[in-house]
């Protein structure tokens, strides 16, 4: 016992110096903040942030691992940059949804996490100024884009900051956690494709029913004992729900991507994303004489969609991501050169890459 308290002690003594530099740490960010309010720069610099975790995976010996490292300091830049001014982001709500952990993810606790009933309100509320930014879904690995968030950038003068990604993982959760109390199931329609193989091998005779959100079904689990929800581990903790099956999933390898929406362009930190939409002229080859700039300049194109322009009859706009920065060659040279093979172009953003 004599060791274990002088073991004790040692850590009370560290936990000591660690708040002592924490709050040294905190008034340096306040003057960093002082001198961004002057020169009319946004506080959050997600380049920034990109360095500071950079740099303390590099000097990382252990025990802790560097995602543990991570979220400490995600946590500690959160509460620091509240200290200059508390960030309001808007999430598409409500609360306890993947939208939500993804805020949670990025801007840490110490933000203002207002949740928002609609993607349109999102980009309007930042747009207005009522947000400083939002955070809106854009793809499933397995269940493809979200149609409306990319619509949504056509008339929008918002720019995408960065982007998240978020490890989805569907829990079955009720009042009881007994799988016999189940009459019914309720989860977003998204999450029921992503575990109908597991619900027709276990629950194949209980009607599963679609809301609008994974937290609003955990909301109806949470008010009916007959209920049970497909949602997230934070939905269940949120309504004191029980795990009646953990991770129902069909797929490990299920991540959905989020935008970060704002009115600022990113610095370049070397490993950046720039996402672009254009039109082309409706005739033979003119997509692929847009496209070949990319190939012939040897930038990667990890992503190509098309919607309806909602203009004309048949017409399309294209939404690319490509590798590299705006402000960076060869991807500056290109977007220069991309307005002359194509009716209309827009670039979204230049932003850093998220980490999966």
């Amino acid at each position: 016992m004599k060791e274990l308290e002088k073991y004790r002690q040692e850590i009370d003594r560290l936990d000591g110096e660690i708040l002592k530099l924490l709050n040294e740490r905190a008034k340096q960010a306040i003057e960093v903040g002082e001198i961004k309010k002057k020169a009319g720069k946004p506080l959050y610099v997600p380049s920034r942030e990109r360095k500071v975790y950079e740099r303390l995976k590099e000097m990382n010996t252990g025990p802790l691992p560097n995602e543990a490292i991570r979220r400490v300091y995600r946590e500690v830049i959160s509460a620091s940059l509240s200290l200059e001014e508390v960030q309001k982001v808007g999430y598409l709500g409500p609360e306890g949804t993947f939208t939500n952990l993804a805020a949670i993810k990025n801007f840490g606790l110490s933000a203002e996490l207002v949740p928002v009933r609609s993607i349109p309100e999102v980009f309007d509320s930042v747009e207005r100024g009522r947000l400083d930014y939002g955070i809106i879904p854009i793809e499933n690995s397995l269940e493809g884009v979200v149609n409306h968030t990319l619509d949504m950038f056509v008339d929008s003068s918002l720019r995408i900051c960065g982007e998240v990604f978020i490890e989805v993982s569907h829990h079955l959760m009720s009042q009881s956690g007994k799988i016999k109390d189940i009459k019914k199931i309720y989860s977003h329609s998204h999450a029921i494709a992503q575990c109908r193989k597991w619900l027709g091998e276990n629950l194949n005779d209980i009607p599963v029913y679609e809301v609008n959100s994974t937290a609003k079904a955990a909301e109806m689990a949470a008010n009916d004992p007959e209920c049970a929800a497909i949602a997230s581990e934070m939905a269940e903790m949120l309504y004191n729900l029980r795990i009646v099956e953990r991770s129902i999933e069909d797929s490990s390898n299920n991540f959905t991507r989020f935008l970060i929406i704002g009115d600022f362009d990113p610095q370049a930190t070397g490993n950046d994303k720039t996402s672009i939409v254009f039109s082309v002229a409706h005739q033979p080859g003119a997509l692929y004489t847009a496209l070949h700039e990319f190939a012939e300049h040897n930038i990667s194109m990890t992503k190509i969609e098309s919607r309806p322009s909602r203009k004309k009859a048949w017409e399309y706009v294209f939404y690319v991501d490509i590798d590299g920065h705006k402000d960076e060659e060869p991807v500056k040279g290109v977007l220069a050169n991309f307005n002359t093979n194509v009716q209309y172009m827009k670039v979204l953003g230049s932003y850093p890459k998220g980490e999966k």
